[in-house]
């Protein structure tokens, strides 16, 4: 997974901080975005990646986050974006230009007995993706399939194939198949409905196989990775704790060992190793960033209190503004 180009020019050496959660940071990739900004194009010979964590309604973080970038201008310079499950739609907010919306839209139309109720369990699943896909998708904060489908900067979307449990990124061909791409994305069985067949596979959450596809955009060869978590450091401390175990059980019975894998903090450790480690092999010749939420909101992933949602997506927006604040300040 290693590639052979080197960090540290005379240009631009590696810049090793310390962002919340010691994770090794290099800041050179704000800096990357930020002279794109000024030169008004993406033509540098970079490939920039932003990577985007799923987690529910954790995902509130990283709208901010997203909400955050684009108010600074920076969302047209990237030229790749990969999200898992919640991560894939608020990648596709940042490249329809909807920046608030990707934040306001857990707050606002997702922290609702409408879309999360303990109560329909386990007659239908709790989480109701019909209303964000057939209602708040269309009405509330509508979303252009067309647009999508033509983006010159692609989204790529992680789902989990259901047969092996591996994930593995969609290739939608159409606006309508793409609507179906981010349903799978984010279905679990018995908590936000049946797998989703599409290209003759049966798929669900990309965050259950994939959390952070951040290896990913290694693997595929960028240059620099902005990765934005949907978990506080605090909780990347203490570990994810999880689905209740009676959910655990049931998600077995569907497919060994998808209970296990959807409430397993060691699906992460992956990432994390990379992230945490600025000398890892996978880091040869990349510029990896990654930005927790400045503080935990105590969100999870079934969080329906609106208010704490929206403070959520405050605090995401708010490690954004302090990490540009840093880079200038250090120009």
């Amino acid at each position: 997974m290693g590639v052979t180009r080197r960090v540290g020019t005379r240009d631009s050496p590696r810049q090793d901080v310390g962002p919340a959660g010691g994770l090794a940071g290099d800041d050179e990739v704000l800096r990357a975005l930020l002279r794109r900004q000024a030169a008004g194009g993406r033509a540098d010979g970079d490939r920039i990646a932003l990577a985007v964590s799923g987690g529910g309604m954790r995902g509130a973080y990283a709208g901010g986050m997203v909400h955050a970038l684009s108010d600074a201008g920076l969302a047209p310079f990237f030229d790749v974006v990969y999200g898992s499950s919640a991560g894939a739609f608020v990648g596709a907010g940042l490249l329809l230009g909807s920046g608030r919306g990707s934040a306001a839209i857990f707050y606002e139309d997702m922290a609702c007995r409408e879309f999360i109720d303990p109560r329909r369990f386990p007659r239908r699943p709790l989480v109701s993706l019909d209303h964000l896909l057939d209602d708040v998708l269309v009405h509330s904060k509508p979303l252009d399939w067309d647009r999508l489908h033509g983006s010159p900067v692609p989204l790529r979307v992680v789902a989990t194939a259901l047969d092996d449990l591996s994930p593995h990124v969609l290739e939608p061909g159409t606006p309508e198949e793409w609507k179906l791409t981010l349903r799978a994305t984010a279905s679990i069985p018995l908590l936000a409905g049946p797998a989703v067949e599409l290209h003759g596979r049966r798929w669900i959450d990309g965050s259950v196989g994939e959390p952070l596809p951040v290896l990913r955009a290694l693997a595929d060869g960028a240059t620099h990775v902005l990765a934005l978590f949907t978990r506080a450091a605090s909780e990347l401390r203490i570990g994810d704790p999880g689905a209740p175990a009676g959910w655990a059980r049931a998600l077995d019975r569907l497919a060994p060992g998808l209970g296990h894998m959807a409430q397993e903090a060691r699906r992460h450790a992956p990432v994390l190793a990379v992230l945490g480690d600025a000398a890892h092999p996978s880091r040869d010749g990349v510029h990896l960033l990654a930005l927790l939420p400045e503080r935990d909101e105590g969100i999870r992933g079934l969080t329906t209190d609106a208010p704490r949602v929206e403070r959520a997506a405050q605090a995401g927006y708010a490690a954004v503004v302090a990490a540009l604040a840093r880079v200038r300040d250090a120009a």
